[in-house]
């Protein structure tokens, strides 16, 4: 019996970050440039997250210090911005 878990695609990770950021963000009332400049990135990168990508037909693939960056702004923990069930 192969007890290994099955591979998640990087693509579903990215599609459920993405639509946490836009749920969170939603939740927040905050523009999508002000989670950026809260963050420290650039307002066309968290947009591209937003769209789970990292360049065009790239599932979006952040940094740790920037998904830290990320959680700060929303207010909690890495482990919350990453729970997607």
């Amino acid at each position: 019996m192969d007890t290994r878990k099955r591979q998640i695609p990087p693509e579903t990770y990215s599609a459920k970050l993405a639509q946490r950021l836009r749920m969170l963000r939603d939740e927040c009332g905050m523009s999508q440039e002000g989670v950026a400049h809260a963050a420290g990135i650039s307002a066309y990168t968290y947009q591209k997250f937003e769209k789970g990508e990292s360049k065009p037909g790239t599932p979006m693939n952040p940094r740790l210090f920037t998904l830290l960056a990320l959680a700060d702004v929303f207010d909690m923990d890495i482990r919350e911005l990453l729970d997607f069930e």
